[in-house]
């Protein structure tokens, strides 16, 4: 099993990476990406002109196809708002354009075939005011067909105290138990 980590923070070394840290820590291979790090424009819907999309020259294209190269996806992001990052959601708008590239015909049928979870932290009680997020995550991944293994909420404001959320802690524990066993199988 191959697990690639989509990280939308912007904070080195925060609440949402330290959380999903947890869960990946010991498996080998582990492919990080860090939006932060990389060049992805917004896109430009041009799903109705007949040109159509168009390469931009950006990182997109690299990071995509490190997506399509795993079985298992963790989309980390912090609660910025009440949704996801803007790293994360604009790498996300993205896959309109995916859906129509040539280059990547069978992107719906690749994404059907995977697992994905959410790890996500906020500072505003974001067991409540977070489900709005899981619930985006939930209709993208069933406009793909994706299966959604489940998701992390976790507590967090100041750099490093989602380290005191206990049952954050404990669901990412389980969480690295479970991606273990499937591992073993």
């Amino acid at each position: 099993m191959s697990i690639t980590v989509i990280y939308g923070g912007t904070r080195p070394d925060g609440n949402t990476e330290l959380l999903t840290e947890r869960v990946v820590r010991g498996f080998a291979g582990v492919d990080r990406i860090v939006l932060k790090e990389y060049t992805v424009q917004p896109i430009e819907d041009l799903r109705h002109t007949e040109q159509g999309f168009q390469d931009v020259g950006d990182d997109y294209n690299a990071l995509i196809d490190r997506v399509l190269a795993a079985d298992t996806v963790i989309f980390a992001t912090p609660v910025y708002w009440y949704g996801m990052s803007g790293h994360m959601k604009n790498f996300i708008d993205r896959w309109s354009q995916t859906l129509r590239d040539d280059q990547r015909p069978h992107f719906r049928e690749s994404m059907k075939s995977k697992t994905a979870y959410v790890i996500a932290v906020g500072g505003d009680d974001p067991q409540l005011k977070g489900l709005p997020l899981i619930q985006q995550f939930q209709h993208i991944f069933g406009f793909f067909g994706t299966k959604f293994g489940g998701y992390i909420l976790g507590e967090g404001n100041r750099p490093g105290t989602v380290i005191h959320d206990t049952p954050s802690i404990k669901l990412a524990d389980e969480l690295r138990d479970r991606l273990i066993r499937q591992v073993q199988e």
